[in-house]
């Protein structure tokens, strides 16, 4: 079972910014004795509002502030999570991800066809949306973790070709993706999906970069990014085209670096 730790945590906070019980109490509309109650542990189930007030209040997800031993991060991660740098309000907004389901209770992997971009937009976490998208189920794919198949277009992530469809995994928390890891990303008043190589940055901004050095690299906010998904396979009718010599020389001499890298680490 796992261990709660709310109580700790808001009485952790309000000594971090030097308030009297009384104090927080009249901020947040409560009385003192239902403040104190809480700290202590003696009140198991404050009210969902509460919950909501307190997350408001110290700008720290509910998840955090239920999972996480505050009192035990360091000052530089306490500083981040004030600042609104939190793993779970950046990753996850404190919403459930919709998704449909097959007769089984298996998840689908749903197909977002062109004509229904736009709506996604405004659908994306509208259970009925998302059940009326095509469906399907792809094998050889991890047990866990939600898909989804995005088609691509536009040539900015060349040499992946235009008029592919992308298969991606949901990412919940966005601190976990890799400096340039290639994924889907859905901004708020877009009309269309941004396929990218993706950084994620301390400081909240999120830097997008194309494979075709043609398009310019470009940064965005967290708070503008409605849903991240990671890049995890491709399909497309274009068959590749044979490499460049000097390209195939190039990838020779990085293969032999990583076997020479290989070696000296052992």
């Amino acid at each position: 079972m796992q261990r709660i730790f709310f109580s700790g945590n808001i009485k952790f906070l309000r000594n971090r910014k030097k308030l009297s019980q009384e104090s927080l109490a009249a901020q947040l509309g409560l009385t003192r004795a239902k403040l104190a109650a809480i700290e202590a542990g003696n009140t198991k189930s404050p009210q969902p509002e509460d919950y909501l007030s307190f997350s408001e209040f110290f700008k720290i997800s509910i998840d955090t502030l239920l999972k996480i031993d505050l009192p035990k991060l360091g000052e530089l991660k306490i500083r981040e999570l004030e600042a609104g740098n939190d793993v779970y309000i950046r990753g996850g907004n404190l919403r459930v991800l919709a998704i449909s389901v097959d007769r089984s209770n298996n998840e689908n992997v749903e197909y977002v066809p062109v004509k229904a971009k736009a709506g996604y937009m405004a659908g994306y976490n509208d259970p009925e949306f998302i059940a009326s998208l095509p469906r399907y189920s792809l094998p050889n794919l991890p047990a866990q973790g939600t898909f989804r198949i995005f088609p691509l277009t536009g040539d900015s992530m060349l040499p992946v070709p235009e008029s592919s469809d992308i298969i991606a995994q949901y990412v919940p928390d966005w601190t976990a993706i890799k400096s340039d890891t290639p994924c889907i990303v859905i901004l708020k008043g877009q009309q269309d999906f941004v396929f990218k190589m993706t950084t994620i940055n301390v400081d909240g901004t999120i830097v997008l970069k194309s494979l075709n050095p043609a398009y310019k690299s470009y940064s965005v906010s967290a708070d503008d990014v409605l849903e991240i998904w990671r890049f995890y396979a491709y399909t497309s009718k274009e068959f590749p085209e044979p490499q460049p010599e000097m390209a195939t020389v190039l990838n020779a001499i990085r293969s032999l670096e990583e076997k020479i890298g290989n070696m000296e680490g052992k």
